[in-house]
């Protein structure tokens, strides 16, 4: 798993997991809250309603009081106005007299001696005069309820609030608090997201020059784009990319050398056999071969020496199907010492690509020269070129014995030959061919003849312009 991942799923779950405590201990708080207003409202209730009897106690007979009491404090509606006040809608009742959740409050009043004047709750419990907050259960609801007794008068006051819209009109409110905590969290957890995939840019800058950094040119990376936090990492790997670049240029220059120098005394070497055994040829035909090897072993390290390096590479606009007839030209006069016949199959009639047409000449010659090694007499090479996306793709089938495909990605490295029994070579024509075609931004790959026969195809795909970051697979 990438740390940009594992960072956005640690601080997402983490944002998560605290918002939803956040937002679970509010919702808690603001009922407990909203749960202790009303019960402040209710003991206000209550005390208003302690006022408006001693008021009546004062002006009226005790008599008249449950009269006064019930137009005073009894909704209306229960009188039979006809409303159901349990419906969602009608909040307001007709001609805004009042509200449908005037139904859900109660009131009793008791004489001193307890004698009922007003009771609208209907409980029937023996706990209405005990002072302070209770809770009863009345009309298959449960209330809500505080008591007093008035002082002055005597008289017992009672005011209850029905538990279900006392529920109601908390958790609405409570929601109302949470709820905008709840919309936020998703932009909140795209933010955090966002953000950690910003946070890792410059280690994605920093990472795109390795990704696509070419053995031949090995350089630093650029330190004041590295963040803090990996600054020494970065150091550590520039100090790597020094030494490998050391050390490569040093393989460069020993197999230049080497090459190089052996070059002359080979050449020396075979005039001096041809001149010994000049009386005997047949004699000197075993050496001279060898020699032979030898010389095409050290051109071939020289030319890939040349290849790593880069050197004199200048990619220029050419005619690909130019080039593909001139190496078939080339290596016919050695197919057709086999009796082997090469044929060109061309769908372009004039590809243009960028390339060093040099290079792609010996990359055309390798391929068909091994080809032509490791096919039978009598047989067809077939090199056909065709448009394949936003480039070209040349492939070169023999009818040869092929290549197992467990074995193609070892065919395709340096010094290795798969069957010591066949050609004389040094295992580097693929190898060379390969990198030809890297360096041009392609790829080479060794795949089965299309119509199934024996043999092996090589297929090198060739962009149309140089430079392509992302070479075909």
């Amino acid at each position: 798993m990438s740390l940009t991942r594992t960072l956005t799923l640690l601080v997402t779950s983490t944002v998560l997991l605290i918002a939803l405590v956040a937002a679970l201990w509010s919702y808690i708080e603001s009922n407990h809250e909203l749960e202790e207003l009303f019960d402040a409202e209710l003991a206000q209730s209550t005390r208003i309603v302690q006022g408006l009897v001693r008021h009546l106690a004062d002006t009226q007979a005790v008599e008249q009081l449950p009269a006064t009491l019930s137009e005073t404090l009894t909704l209306p509606l229960s009188r039979g106005m006809g409303i159901d006040l349990e419906a969602d809608d009608n909040e307001i009742l007709p001609g805004g007299i009042g509200h449908k959740y005037e139904k859900k409050l109660a009131f009793e009043v008791w004489t001193p001696n307890r004698s009922p004047l007003l009771d609208t709750l209907k409980s029937d419990d023996t706990q209405g005069m005990t002072p302070g907050y209770s809770w009863a259960e009345s009309q298959g609801h449960r209330w809500r309820t505080f008591t007093l007794q008035d002082p002055e008068t005597g008289f017992w006051i009672r005011t209850a609030q029905r538990e279900d819209i006392r529920g109601e009109l908390s958790q609405e409110l409570a929601l109302g608090n949470v709820l905008p905590l709840i919309l936020a969290l998703p932009l909140l957890l795209v933010t955090v997201i966002v953000a950690v995939q910003v946070g890792f840019r410059p280690l994605s800058r920093l990472e795109k020059p390795i990704r696509h950094m070419a053995p031949e040119r090995i350089h630093p990376l650029d330190d004041r784009q590295a963040p803090k936090e990996v600054a020494g990492l970065v150091q550590a790997v520039n100090g790597l990319l020094r030494r490998l670049n050391l050390a490569l240029e040093r393989e460069r220059r020993f197999s230049a050398d080497a090459a190089h120098e052996l070059r002359t005394p080979l050449t020396a070497l075979r005039l001096n056999l041809e001149r010994a055994c000049s009386d005997n040829p047949d004699l000197s035909q075993d050496l001279i071969r060898s020699v032979d090897r030898m010389v095409h072993l050290v051109e071939q390290m020289l030319l890939l020496n040349r290849v790593d390096a880069g050197i004199d590479f200048a990619p220029s606009h050419n005619n690909l199907s130019a080039i593909l007839e001139q190496s078939v030209a080339d290596v016919a006069p050695l197919a057709l010492r086999k009796h082997i016949d090469p044929v060109l199959e061309d769908e372009t009639g004039q590809a243009l690509v960028q390339c060093h047409s040099a290079l792609i000449n010996t990359l055309m010659r390798s391929l068909l020269a091994n080809a032509i090694q490791y096919s039978p007499e009598h047989t067809t090479i077939t090199t056909h070129l065709w448009p394949d996306g936003d480039g070209y793709t040349i492939s070169v089938c023999d009818q040869g014995p092929g290549i197992s495909p467990d074995e193609r990605e070892r065919a395709l490295s340096r010094f290795v030959r798969l069957d010591q029994r066949q050609g004389g070579g040094a295992g580097l024509g693929l190898a060379i061919a390969r990198r030809i075609a890297e360096l041009h931004g392609g790829n080479l790959i060794l795949t089965d003849r299309p119509d199934g026969g024996a043999g092996l195809c090589v297929q090198v795909w060739l962009p149309t312009r140089y430079g392509s970051e992302h070479p075909r697979a």
